[in-house]
């Protein structure tokens, strides 16, 4: 066997799912041609143009952060600050603020400046070993201003080496020009759907299930019409109330129900069933400091699969850091180091729809991210310290 470059020296914590636990190889070798892997497993003797000695440190797949919001315009920090002195995420989205100041900063700005403080943020990330980035729209909720965002959200992969997953979150909020007329909003983003999916400018589309956001009724519809369109789903889900969006996420097969602090046993069984993954997003819990936190034992129970995503967003979770994330999805919540590096690799990939990413198997792209660590445990423990030696990222 010859490949191009070879990784030789390196504990392999592989996620492969034929594999216990992260699919350790202690004495291991990773092996790519053109920009996907050949061999990953125990060391051999594999000819390469390129020789990577990694020196006994630990190689994972490269991190996915399967939820963020990270194009938008503005901060927030005023509505930091009122939450410290006791007004709630309700009274802040009723008073004007919350999504909405968000929409009206990102309305009135230019493309260019939406793409260079995207690509600022991009930067963040990719520093911390994150290979792949979901980002979805939503701060538009016009029909300018959305496809704005998801041109902005195109542009940011030029020249970029990093994989982006667009997601149109149109059922993100009701601006106020549609206050009087739910219908005609839900109308609008209905009809917007098929030039999104004919430009190619998403992969699959996004709603907030929530009281002070969309009813069921209101996202089965905007979902009916996506899947006329061949886009795939996912849902902002339970996070502050229980209206069942886990099982409706469920329902329509979707790819993931995100958040899910108040989803219950039904709606966990029907997300098992329906092979729709569970995204824990522990900055938004923190920021807003909520109690309830998500059903991770009853997931466990189920068999749902777990992700850990970011949820960058200039509001309820202002994180930039997936290992942060990590951190908190453990401390918090009390997901294992397994399930927490799991969920930024094999599962994450599972919740955006990517089976050639998230693992090191043959056939996978090559996306690494090689660490200055002892043991995987460290990349969760440890806060405020980023251990990345080298990130490796293929277009392939």
């Amino acid at each position: 066997m010859r490949a191009d470059r070879v990784f030789t020296n390196a504990r392999l914590a592989t996620m492969a799912p034929g594999m216990p636990g992260l699919g350790v190889v202690e004495r291991g070798m990773l092996a790519e041609t053109g920009g996907r892997i050949i061999y990953a497993g125990p060391q051999q003797g594999i000819e390469a143009a390129e020789i990577v000695d990694c020196e006994g440190r630990w190689v994972t797949p490269g991190l996915i952060d399967c939820h963020t919001h990270l194009v938008y315009a503005g901060d927030r920090a005023g509505e930091f600050e009122a939450r410290l002195e006791g007004a709630s995420y309700e009274d802040i989205a009723r008073a004007g603020g919350g999504i909405m100041a968000t929409v009206r900063a990102t309305r009135a700005a230019s493309k260019f400046a939406l793409l260079a403080a995207a690509r600022a943020r991009l930067e963040v990330l990719k520093a911390q070993g994150v290979t792949t980035v979901e980002i979805k729209s939503g701060y538009g909720l016009e029909e300018a201003a959305e496809l704005k965002v998801l041109r902005v959200i195109a542009g940011l992969r030029v020249n970029n080496d990093v994989d982006i997953a667009s997601t149109f979150l149109g059922a993100h909020a009701l601006p106020a020009e549609f206050a009087g007329d739910r219908a005609g909003f839900l109308r609008m983003i209905c009809e917007l759907l098929p030039k999104v999916a004919q430009e190619g400018l998403a992969e699959a589309v996004d709603g907030f299930c929530e009281g002070i956001a969309f009813s069921p009724e209101e996202i089965s519809v905007f979902f009916e019409a996506a899947q006329g369109c061949r886009l795939k789903l996912k849902l902002h889900a339970d996070q502050l109330s229980n209206l069942h969006g886990a099982a409706l996420a469920a329902r329509f097969g979707a790819l993931s129900a995100d958040h899910l602090e108040y989803t219950d046993e039904d709606g966990a069984a029907a997300m098992a069933a329906a092979g729709t993954v569970a995204v824990i997003l522990p900055g938004a819990f923190y920021t807003l400091r909520e109690r309830q936190a998500p059903p991770i034992d009853t997931f466990r129970r189920h068999g749902v699969k777990m992700a850990v995503a970011t949820d960058l967003n200039p509001g309820t979770s202002p994180l930039f850091s997936l290992l942060l994330a990590m951190n908190m999805a453990a401390t918090q919540f009390r997901m294992t180091v397994e399930e927490c590096v799991l969920g930024v690799t094999r599962h994450a990939a599972a919740a955006l729809g990517r089976g050639d990413v998230g693992t090191l198997e043959a056939g996978k792209k090559c996306h690494l991210a090689i660490w200055n660590i002892e043991r995987p445990a460290e990349l969760v423990y440890q806060m405020g310290f980023n251990p990345l030696w080298r990130r490796v990222w293929s277009a392939a």
